[in-house]
Parts: structure tokens; sequence; C-alpha cells
């Protein structure tokens, strides 16, 4: 005789040890720790599909931002309590046939028939060769992943979201990359504003020389570096809502004769001779096989005795697939690929540059992160407003995941610090002048 288990016991036996919170479904079934106060809710059949055709994070997010499922105990803007708890344990491979043909006695056959995802997905890489045909370029079919055209079209699914959504996240700064904080109590803007300045140390910038800022944002690093250093600073972003938001910006700043935003790819740039180059947050979107050309495109952008600052997210170590993820893939940063800081630096000395300084500053995005979901939380209901409930969802639970993974050392934000040597001269002093 078989016994007939309900949907959350069939579900949680899937979990290796079980799932550390409440775990409870549409057919009135509990299971997982009751004591727990936190809790998931699966709503709907279709919420069971998304997770028994996608197992582990892809499909919990699917079910999650499309509604049929809810995270109890937590707010929206702010999963972190219940991802910490989870974090780690919510893959899980289908079981032997005979116990799979159990769970289709239990669960029916047709949850297993994979639903369409919620329209906040994007396209994965085998899908933009099949079903998009008919909108990508000769070039993209020809070049991959990372052609002019799908680096575009990656760019504008994940920063054209709203830059009014993003004023309510990010805050004054309009800064998406890492802060840098100088004390345990400093603000997020605080923190923001000593990042960039760190920047400009490291690259030594004085009144009259010139900046090249690659993947640019709204513009906070080409302004600082115009208002507090004096140099002529040209950025360049594929996101035209940025760049639109950031010559807004220049102008009410008075920066026009020192600062310009381009909305460009960065293998555009035409022009030369810069004494300094930086990339902050761009070499996670150009794919670890391009690294030769992307840091020989600067070393050829760069003036002898010229420096680049490089900060990117990392790996802790060189060795893994290069992918940041299904759920980061689909929803979050497409066609991103994070490697380790090694790498990099391997990548940046092959271009002929001179690594003058590494550094990990990983706990610091972690901070960044808390400071962004808390943002979310204060203005829920605007940023729900204008972006829609899914897409909301999607950034409280990539921002909280995200500081889950730095904090536990799974990623790492490391600045790359080189000098353009030219016949044994760096311009590089005996010892760092750009302190801490």
């Amino acid at each position: 005789m078989t016994t007939t288990r309900g949907i959350a016991q069939s579900i949680n036996s899937l979990f290796p040890g079980g799932v550390p919170v409440r775990l409870s479904a549409y057919d009135g079934s509990v299971s997982g720790d009751a004591e727990s106060p936190y809790g998931i809710r699966l709503l709907t059949p279709q919420g069971l599909s998304y997770l028994l055709t996608a197992p582990g994070d892809l499909g919990l997010a699917r079910a999650y931002v499309s509604g049929d499922l809810e995270l109890e105990g937590v707010h929206p803007g702010d999963p972190y309590p219940l991802m910490d708890l989870v974090l780690d344990r919510t893959n899980f491979s289908l079981p032997r046939p005979a116990e799979l043909l159990g769970l289709v006695r239990n669960l029916g056959l047709g949850t297993f028939r994979p639903p369409a995802p919620p329209p906040q997905e994007h396209l994965p890489a085998w899908r933009h060769k099949v079903e998009g045909l008919r909108r990508v370029s000769i070039g993209a079919l020809l070049w991959g992943r990372h052609s002019k055209d799908r680096d575009a079209d990656a760019i504008h699914h994940h920063y054209d979201v709203s830059n009014a959504f993003y004023e309510h996240v990010l805050g004054p700064s309009m800064t998406y990359t890492c802060a840098v904080f100088p004390t345990e109590d400093a603000t997020l803007e605080e923190a923001q504003a000593n990042k960039y300045d760190l920047i400009c140390r490291k690259l030594d910038l004085q009144p009259g020389q010139r900046l090249l800022d690659l993947g640019c944002g709204w513009g906070g690093m080409v302004r600082h570096a115009a208002q507090h250093y004096g140099v002529k600073a040209l950025g360049v972003t594929l996101s035209e809502q940025q760049a639109l938001w950031a010559q807004q910006a220049i102008k009410e700043e008075g920066l026009d004769d020192l600062a310009e935003v381009r909305f460009s790819d960065y293998r555009n740039v035409a022009e030369g001779g810069f004494d300094a180059v930086s990339s902050i947050g761009l070499t996670e979107h150009i794919g670890v096989a391009n690294y030769p050309s992307y840091f020989g495109f600067i070393h050829g952008k760069l003036k002898d005795t010229g420096r680049l600052l490089n900060h990117c997210i990392t790996r802790p170590e060189n060795t893994s697939r290069a992918s940041a993820g299904k759920f980061i893939d689909r929803y979050v940063f497409p066609d991103g690929e994070l490697t380790g800081s090694g790498t990099i630096v391997t990548a940046v000395e092959n271009a002929g540059l001179e690594v003058q300084h590494h550094e990990n500053i990983r706990v610091h995005y972690a901070k960044t992160l808390t400071g962004w979901n808390e943002n979310l939380v204060d203005n829920w209901d605007a940023c729900v407003a204008e972006v829609g409930l899914g897409t909301a969802k999607v950034w409280g639970l990539y921002m909280a995941g995200s500081r889950l993974g730095f904090e536990r050392n799974h990623i790492q934000l490391h600045h790359v610090l080189a000098t353009k040597t030219a016949k044994g001269v760096s311009g590089y002093p005996l010892r760092p002048a750009f302190g801490v």
C-alpha cells in the first residue's frame, strides 16, 4: 500500500538535511522546522513546478518572483535573515527512478512540466542563439557572448530599470559599486565618497591630467575626480539612462568644462594618451576570454607611467567556472562572469602593465549591500510603484544573497593598481602615497 505524503513533506525530503525553516504548501501540509520564525509558503501548483523543474536557487527565485511562493517573517526588500539560514542548502537533485516514481504519484506528472519563466527573467545564452536570431545582429552571432550588441542588451536589462528606482536604492551618491568605509559607523554616503577619493589617490590624479573611466555608471567617479582633483575626465557607459542622468548632474554641478559622460561602448573611445584609467565594476561584464583584449585596450589608451585602477568582484580562487550563477545570470547580471583576482592580475601583466598594488575589500561590500537593502525597505512602496513588485523582489533577493556571499567569502572585491611602465620607469613612488 502506497502512503501519500503532503506536498511540503515531499519537497522537504528532497533537500539534504531538510529545510531549516518552516515549509508549508497550498494543500495544507507543513514540514521543515516548525519552530522557526521564518517560513517558505508554496502557494500554487505552478510554484511547485518551478521548484521541481529548476532545482536550486533558480527554481526558488522563479516561484518567489512570480508570486507563487512567499517568504514569511522577513520584508521582501531584505530577506537576509531567512536567506542566512537556507544559503547553501537550496540545491537538490531529483531522486533515483524508484523514488521519482513515488514523487510522481504524490505530486502528479503535470508538476514536472516546466512553466514559462517570469517576465523579469533574461534569456540564457543558448536561448539567445536559438530564439533571438531575428533580433541579434550577424556580428553578435559571430562574436558570441560579448559582442557589442549583446553587451548592450545585457546592460540595458540591468541598468536601464529606472533612474528613480536606483535613486531610492543607492541613495544620493547614485553609486552602484562597493563603498569603502573609513570607520565602522560611517554612513553609506560617506563610504562612497571615500571610495572615489581612495581611487583618485591610488591613481595619483593631479590638476590638468586626463582620466578615462570605463563603465562610468551615473558618473560618480568622473564628477568626483573633476571636482576634487581638477582632472579632465571622460566616462563611458552602455546604459543610455545612466548617461542622461550623469550628463544632467554634470551640468547642475557646473563641471561641463572638466567632465564628460558618453553613451557608448568603451571600445568606441578614439582618444588616447590618458594619464589614468579607472575601471570600477566593468570587468565583471566583459568576459574572462576578453581580458587580454580589454587590458590590451587599456594599455593602448595610457601614456607612459600612466596608471590603471581595476575594481572588480572576484571569486576566492581561480579554478571554478566563471559563471556568476543561474539566478544572477537570468535576473541580475546577464552574461556576468566572476573569476579569481589572480586571473585578473595575470591578464593585466600579460597586457604589459606592471602591477603595483593588490587589495581585497570584501567586507566593505557586505556593508554596502546592507545599506542598499535598508534603502529598499525604507522606500519599498515607491520602488514597487516604479518598477513593479516582481522586479523589486528580485532586488531584495539579489542584494541579501550577495551580502551573504561576501560575508562568507564566497565572493570578494579586489582593487588592482598597475602602471604602464616604460623602459623601467613606472612613476610609482618607493612606498604608496595613498594611505588606507
